[in-house]
């Protein structure tokens, strides 16, 4: 099923249930939200869509962005002087994207398909609670270094097997390109094995360098800007 949505490039990437904050100055993206707001844009929802250099996407490099994104809901806005804007953002589907249009908005505007999950190559209970487990357990070696991220808990237990992948990599500092690889990885079960594998990379480098790296934030005046 394709469907037509208002498309907001960024440097990073947005997971499914993962929460993203956007402070929003540019022209065209102060008349997105208000879109969003006034249900010209129906559903409250845009796509997210990773960029894989740089952190901005114009209309001559559009080739720029991966092909797997995540619709957002637009949960608060607050406004700010000079038309700017904070927003809170949810992730909610992934999507694929099938076509881009620059002409039919302010905003860029892209025709995308939905990306379900597919049937594992491999599956049981009994495999699922061993991999949760063994996630679960790699996570816990992973905060027990001193890694943490801000605003995260841990994932509840009884958050879904298919969701939960996604849960435990909001708690880890990964870069753009993992998430991306967890992003468009459809088998769940191979999405399990591939959190697992890069918590316990992430673990391993910090023992190995016995240091703490500093929070994405501590670095940018404002994250997640447009």
């Amino acid at each position: 099923m394709t469907e037509t949505l208002p498309l907001f490039p960024l440097g990073n990437v947005l997971l499914p249930g993962g929460s993203l904050p956007l402070h929003i100055f540019e022209a065209r993206y102060r008349q997105l939200v208000m879109d969003l707001v006034n249900e010209v844009v129906p559903g409250r929802r845009f796509g997210v869509v990773g960029i894989r250099q740089g952190w901005e996407v114009g209309e001559d490099n559009v080739d720029a962005m991966y092909e797997v994104g995540c619709s957002a809901h637009l949960d608060e806005v607050q406004q700010l002087p000079e038309g700017r804007y904070d927003i809170t953002t949810t992730g909610r589907d992934r999507f694929r994207l099938l076509q881009l249009d620059t002409e039919a908005a302010p905003y860029l505007m892209a025709r995308v398909e939905w990306l379900p999950d597919s049937t594992p190559r491999q599956d049981s209970e009994q495999l699922r609670d061993r991999l949760s487990a063994s996630a679960r357990a790699a996570q816990e070696r992973y905060v027990a270094t001193g890694l943490r991220v801000e605003g995260t808990n841990n994932p509840d237990e009884s958050t879904d097997f298919a969701e939960l992948s996604y849960a435990l990599a909001e708690n880890c500092v990964l870069a753009p390109d993992d998430r991306q690889e967890l992003l468009a990885e459809t088998d769940p079960v191979a999405r399990m094995r591939e959190i697992r594998s890069l918590i316990n990379r992430e673990t391993e480098f910090v023992r190995r360098l016995r240091a703490v790296p500093a929070q994405l934030s501590e670095f940018a005046e404002h994250a997640g800007t447009n």
